[in-house]
């Protein structure tokens, strides 16, 4: 906990902690020292706090091999350079996704429960059990009457044949195989291929702990390496274990083997028998993946971070058996993975919650923008994250032809942007954002129960619980909440062991609720959708989030527009608040009257102080040129707007416009670019794809330099500079930098196929490039709007943001 004053003093400089951080992919392996050192370099310019180094598939000639000597020393030298610039260095413990590869054996792979289904007649049968595939084990096999038996009887196995004794009529039978998966690691390394492990086996776990995650640690140094990671779990198909059906004994207290076949089979009771199996299977998981690599990871002194969603069916409680929950997914209306995490982090205690964030920001490649990374961050911080780790920084050879090396589904988030001398505003802004909300306390006023045995019970197999849950839960129930200003957290069967009871708790239409979680909803306000709603307040106004923290001695509320409009409300918290900039630190004392620009976001704090006043800022005039450009090879007239794609479409870079502006007497004096424009043409992109959906008047970001001081940049709303220490009465030069996206190199590379197309002949299908042929859509690059000047008098003008829009 803090007080107002301590996190006021420090929001303008805050201490690292919070600082985003970049998962950086190794291609290969391929790297060289010098390589490394400048791009780790160049993340702590651009304000960085780190890196999670991750090894995928090649992107040309490989040079050390995964788990080579050479790569460990490689990997040694990049946690000492962290160190030396002051950067966080995590590290992924393994290749590509999930864990395993060629140290994996059968009796340590993933495996599932497979089912053969047919239809006998009465006559008495004796089937050899059959190998179909290595590793294949029968566990079990039944006969039942009739063509759609109701019951099963276990038949016998002995000396390798399967008894059917005679009957009476026809029958079914039905015969269950542990069988591997057969699923190899997604977008391994070279030497790193292999299968994935059994996610419920401690054997298999302390295997991959041995075989790569201790030799790497080692390499990188335990005491250089801020925590190891498990990526997202996707390991599917996988329902089965060696030693399940002991198991289960032990924990349910009662024999699976006879009931087997109600796994797939409705009887009075399969829901018990399948709820009981799906909790049996997220326990092993907890016990046997979770908690031993956390012991490991505990005995060389570092937390051990994971995103626990997916499959195998982690719950929101199977969190506590790590030290980081991370997240990832936006959506601040719905329920996102980064809900599940921050939701187990409310519940165990957990300060911080980090969250994998522009996945798939603006695909492909080099199209994201810094106003589409600030509106994605926003979404992740509603939905209760305060530490991004983005996805994210492709090693690439600063020698490599074209647009080089890139990552086949995400952002190209590194300095090749042309747009990254903004880096450092942007991720300063982000920082600012993260540490604050780390402070105190969040305050989430509603609950929302997963119903898990409703998921258990209509599973057939391997389970993805947060996705399934997500799905029964709906949209209507989190949408309402936040569009209120209220926000919620997931609670779970187990969560309700360590959440002291009371509040209102919104659970699904009919889900089944265990008896001990029953009697922790029945000592609080248990409502359905259609009483929630009947409970919130009126919403806030349209595209409108609220987080709320609570200080030691006040409230602190992060508010942010998520949409392409302006927005104006009254924020009937109180009648006076303190504004926090982000983008500077700076802070005013406003009224409750807000408005927020597209994609624009405050930090609103409650006082008991007389607001200051604000004025009304005069337009002057459009600086109206004549304008020149220069793409580097000289200067020439040029009339705006000026769009580069009209005749220049594949060009990623930089361009300098230059005029002189006459300004009167000294006052405060703004440039402004203008608000742009919604953009509602409908695109391609994939749903879990963000865009910030504007047409900017600066594509994407200019800095802003008046006799030759500069003065800031515009990359996001409002598009506007305070130019007034620069400015002098009479003419004045001014000078605009107007930097794109790499997404218009990308689209003219004539290297990337090829290369692609090589590294696939030498090692195999390992990835596709997504969305690539989309690369030059709705490209907006330039100086698009003619800059109009602003001033107010200048004695007592006030900070820019409290000039009067």
């Amino acid at each position: 906990m803090a007080t107002v004053d301590d996190v006021r003093r420090r929001f303008r400089n805050p201490p690292a902690e919070g600082r985003p951080m970049m998962r950086w992919w190794w291609f290969g392996p391929s790297v060289e020292r010098t390589e490394l050192e400048r791009q780790l370099r160049a993340m702590a310019a651009a304000g960085l706090g780190g890196v999670e180094v991750a090894f995928v598939y090649p992107m040309g000639p490989v040079t050390a091999r995964f788990g080579s000597d050479e790569l460990l020393k490689d990997l040694g030298f990049a946690a000492r350079t962290a160190r030396d610039l002051g950067l966080r260095f995590d590290l992924t413990l393994g290749s590509g996704w999930s864990y395993g590869g060629g140290h994996i054996g059968p009796e340590h792979a993933a495996r599932g429960l497979s089912w053969d289904r047919r239809e006998i007649g009465a006559s008495s049968y004796d089937v050899p059990v059959v190998e179909a595939w290595p590793g294949d084990e029968i566990v079990a096999a039944f006969v039942g009457d009739g063509a759609a038996p109701s019951a099963y009887e276990e038949l016998a196995i002995a000396d390798g044949v399967i008894h059917v004794p005679a009957g009476k009529g026809p029958r079914e039978v039905l015969i269950a195989t542990s069988r591997l998966t057969g699923q190899n690691v997604k977008r391994a390394a070279a030497g790193a291929e292999g299968p994935v492990l059994d996610h419920y086996s401690a054997a298999a776990a302390e295997k991959h702990i041995a075989s790569v995650a201790e030799p790497f640690l080692l390499a990188a140094g335990p005491e250089l390496v801020g925590s190891v990671f498990c990526d997202s779990l996707e390991v599917y198909g996988a329902d089965w274990t060696p030693g399940l059906l002991e198991e289960f004994a032990a924990r349910r207290e009662y024999s699976l083997r006879p009931r087997l076949y109600e796994l797939l089979v409705d009887t009075a009771g399969s829901a018990q028998v399948r709820i009981d199996f799906q909790r049996t299977l997220a326990e092993l998981y907890e016990q046997n993946l979770v908690a031993v690599f956390q012991r490991w990871a505990a005995g060389h002194g570092m937390p051990f971070r994971i995103q626990s969603y997916g499959e195998p069916g982690a719950t929101v409680s199977s969190y506590r058996f790590a030290d980081l929950y991370e997240g990832e997914g936006w959506g601040w209306t719905r329920v996102p993975e980064t809900r599940w995490a921050a939701s187990a982090a409310a519940a165990y205690g957990q300060q911080v919650v980090s969250a994998e964030v522009w996945t798939w920001v603006h695909s492909p490649s080099f199209r994201a923008t810094p106003l589409d990374l600030k509106g994605e961050a926003h979404e992740h911080f509603l939905s209760g994250v305060n530490q991004l780790i983005g996805h994210g920084w492709p090693y690439s050879p600063s020698d490599a032809p074209g647009v080089g090396w890139i990552f086949y589904a995400a952002g190209a988030l590194d300095d090749r942007n042309p747009w990254w001398p903004v880096a450092p505003e942007l991720f300063g802004s982000l920082h600012r954002l993260s540490w604050l909300l780390q402070q105190g306390t969040p305050v989430r006023e509603i609950k929302v129960y997963v119903p898990a045995s409703d998921v258990y019970v209509a599973a057939r197999g391997s389970v993805n619980l947060y996705r399934a849950a997500r799905d029964v839960i709906g949209e209507e129930i989190p949408r309402a909440i936040r569009e209120s200003g209220l926000d919620f957290d997931l609670v779970d069967d187990d969560a309700v062991d360590v959440l002291e009871p009371g509040g209102l708790v919104v659970v699904p239409e009919g889900a089944m609720v265990p008896a001990r979680t029953r009697e922790w909803l029945e000592a609080g306000e248990v409502v359905n959708l259609e009483q929630l709603v009947e409970r919130l307040p009126e919403p806030v106004e349209q595209d409108i989030g609220i987080v709320h923290r609570r200080l030691d001695d006040g409230d602190v509320y992060f508010v942010a527009n998520t949409g392409n409009q302006v927005r104006s409300f009254r924020f009937e918290v109180s009648d006076a608040f303190e504004r926090w900039d982000a983008a500077t630190g700076a802070t005013t004392v406003v009224d409750s009257e807000v408005t927020l620009h597209p994609y624009e976001s405050v930090v609103l704090v409650p006082v008991d102080r007389v607001p200051e006043p604000s004025v009304e800022a005069e337009v002057v005039g459009p600086v109206a040129g004549p304008w020149r450009v220069d793409f580097g090879d000289g200067a020439e007239p040029v009339g705006l707007p000026d769009r580069w794609e009209d005749l220049r479409p594949t060009y990623s870079g930089s361009a300098t416009y230059l005029t002189e502006i006459e300004l009167s007497e000294a006052a405060r004096t703004f440039l402004d670019f203008g608000p742009g424009e919604k953009a509602d043409a409908e695109e391609y992109l994939p749903s879990n794809s963000f865009h910030a959906r504007l047409v900017p008047p600066v594509g994407v970001a200019a800095e802003v330099w008046v006799n030759d001081v500069r003065c800031g940049s515009v990359w996001a709303p409002p598009y506007r500079v305070d130019v007034t220490e620069a400015a002098r009465p009479g003419r004045n030069t001014l000078r605009i930098v107007v930097h794109n996206t790499g997404a218009n190199a990308l689209a003219g590379d004539q290297h990337l196929a090829p290369l692609v197309e090589s590294v696939t002949a030498a090692h195999g299908n390992r990835f596709e490039l997504q969305d690539i042929e989309h690369a030059a859509d709705f490209l907006h690059s330039g100086l698009l709007s003619s800059p109009v000047v602003l001033q107010v008098p200048a004695a007592d003008g006030p900070e820019p943001g409290a000039v009067a829009e």
